[in-house]
């Protein structure tokens, strides 16, 4: 039988690579590919599957875009539609959410939390389902620090902001599914570039440490930002693509939940040192405290000017290390391995240096 393949989150950089991934390792086995997609963001997909198709291969005609929003009940797909996705729909793939450190409660939400409730109930729908792959965060972890194994999730926790506390919440709604449906859930750490290319969609997560470096490189010093001894849990994109692909098809992986993170990671001092050195050629000297560093992006100004969310700094202090034992042991014998961050700095900083004024990678800082 061939796979029928519905995934949420498209026209999205992670889920459009996911899609190039699938094709590159199950080409075969594809029946069809349908994709959810909003309203307003339709003639932008339709452009990205041409160029999806061209380039890797696929028939046009064996992709759907499907107008719908997961905010809403049966993800507002007319009933028609509906009616024949619960019959063909085999593998199921859920990346939709908001991802900004920022967001307000209420929007995170509506689209983490009711769009997740409404995903599963869409999903135990399905006649056919084969597996379900949640896209869920690290980070769901909250506050907690120590060792984090996968097995774990809720142990009375807080969280740093809106995005931790409603990917929490939407897991936990995914893991009442879990006995019902043929489900993956997938935590990443801070997705980065490709590893060979260093291409990425958004310079967030460790390219604000760039965007920093970019504006005070006339600064005769550069000083460290804290005690940099919690671990850089930075994981780039296409081990996270060839990794979730994988465990979301093997056997091994049902009723399972992976940290897709470093399985060696280097503490945020020796990440910051090697950005540094490679992109201006300098070492840090002295330190600036966290708190302080804080103090200076809740002026509105500065922190646009810099280009870095206030939020991003409470992860160079997260003193929490994420065991990925469970993941190691699944990708064992498949060739998919975590490359070392100190390997992949020259072509992310490569990248940066060449797209760095690109308003479309930069985010929108308040």
């Amino acid at each position: 039988m061939s796979r029928c393949y519905f995934f949420t989150g498209f026209p999205g950089f992670i889920a459009s690579s996911l899609i190039r991934q699938i094709i590159r390792d199950h080409h075969a086995a594809i029946g069809h590919i349908y994709l959810l997609v909003l309203p307003d963001l339709l003639e932008k997909a339709r452009e990205e599957v041409q160029r999806v198709s061209a380039e890797e291969g696929l028939p046009f005609e064996r992709f759907s875009l499907i107008s719908g929003d997961i905010t809403k009940p049966d993800l507002d797909i007319l009933p028609e539609r509906n009616g024949l996705l619960q019959h063909e729909v085999t593998h199921v793939f859920h990346l939709a959410a908001v991802y900004d450190l920022a967001v307000p409660r209420q929007i995170a939400f509506n689209v983490n939390v009711n769009g997740t409730r409404n995903v599963n109930d869409w999903v135990q729908g399905l006649h056919n389902i084969e597996r379900y792959v949640y896209f869920s965060t690290a980070y769901v972890s909250g506050t907690r620090e120590g060792r984090i194994l996968e097995s774990e999730l809720d142990r009375d926790q807080s969280f740093k902001n809106h995005y931790e506390s409603t990917k929490f919440e939407a897991e936990m709604l995914v893991r009442q599914v879990m006995g019902k449906v043929p489900t993956t859930i997938i935590r990443p750490g801070i997705v980065k570039g490709n590893s060979q290319t260093g291409e990425t969609i958004k310079f967030d997560g460790p390219y604000f440490i760039l965007n920093v470096f970019d504006k005070v490189r006339f600064l005769p010093l550069i000083p460290y930002l804290g005690a940099g001894e919690a671990e850089g849990n930075f994981v780039p994109v296409d081990y996270v693509l060839s990794a979730t692909i994988y465990l979301g098809h093997a056997n091994a992986g049902i009723g399972k939940t992976y940290h897709l993170t470093d399985p060696k990671p280097y503490r945020m001092k020796d990440v910051y040192r090697f950005l540094l050195a490679e992109y201006l050629g300098k070492e840090p000297i002295g330190t600036i405290p966290l708190a302080a560093a804080k103090g200076f992006l809740s002026i509105p100004a500065l922190r646009k000017w810099l280009r870095i969310e206030k939020e991003s700094l409470d992860y160079l202090a997260c003193m929490a290390a994420y065991d990925c034992t469970q993941a190691q042991n699944d990708l064992r014998g498949s060739g998919i391995v975590c490359p070392d961050f100190k390997d992949t700095v020259g072509s992310m900083v490569q990248f940066y240096e060449r797209h760095k004024n690109d308003t479309n990678k930069q985010l929108r800082i308040s």
